[in-house]
């Protein structure tokens, strides 16, 4: 989130005339394990009061596993009571959860069957797929890169992501999704994927990047981010 998005938005600002300040409240974690992502989950009130008190125009909440891990649909929940927060504050900015962004970002793209590469643990990355699939999309191939260390997720190095999806048989799949993690960096991998399997490509943080500037009714392109930002949509 703090890589990635504010490297969409200063790229979209070499050729659209918005400018876009970035500020960030950070929830605790560690060890991406289920209990670690609940606690960090509860602490989402308190992150959103904090960036509402900066009049923020949009609030878009990280980590998509935390979503995912606490039931079905429950992004749609999370995004409701956090965008109260801000109201509640007098300072009423939309909120928009990667794990929504995703799900939505799929719909928009008609992408009904997909390939999925997470950087979680395997029950985790069940956990995640099983989600989606409530949503109505198959997961038909996917890769689960078992690092729980949330650093070592940061520092894994987007030059090995090629590799892992030619590892995967997309020939069957409307769309791949990159990193289902806006913590495991992806952007700079995204058009050798894209060319590499004639697939569409969308990483969490695009997808985020895409419905945060939906929300602002500010057109979603982003040069070199994807077929979903690339104006297309």
């Amino acid at each position: 989130m703090e890589t990635e998005i504010p490297a969409m938005l200063a790229a979209r600002q070499l050729i659209l005339p918005e400018r876009f300040t970035f500020h960030s409240a950070r929830m605790r974690m560690k060890h991406v394990t289920k209990d670690e992502l609940a606690a960090m989950d509860a602490q989402s009130d308190r992150c959103a009061l904090e960036l509402s008190d900066a009049r923020v125009d949009v609030l878009g909440y990280a980590c998509l596993v935390a979503i995912m891990s606490m039931g079905h649909g429950y992004h749609r929940e999370s995004e409701k009571r956090l965008h109260a927060v801000t109201v509640a504050n007098e300072a009423a900015a939309p909120v928009v959860t990667s794990a929504g962004a995703l799900v939505d970002a799929l719909g928009v793209m008609g992408a009904r069957r997909i390939a999925l590469v997470a950087p979680y643990m395997k029950p985790l990355t069940r956990m995640v797929i099983d989600y989606i699939e409530a949503e109505g999309v198959e997961v038909v191939t996917h890769k689960a890169l078992e690092i729980s260390n949330n650093l070592e997720v940061a520092a894994h190095d987007p030059a090995n992501l090629p590799g892992i999806v030619q590892g995967l048989d997309t020939s069957g799949v409307d769309a791949v999704v990159l990193s289902a993690c806006v913590q495991m960096p992806s952007l700079a991998s995204v058009a050798r994927v894209e060319a590499m399997t004639g697939k569409p490509v969308v990483t969490a943080a695009i997808a985020t990047t895409y419905q945060m500037l939906k929300a602002l009714e500010l057109a979603p392109i982003v040069p070199g981010a994807g077929a979903l930002l690339s104006g297309a949509y």
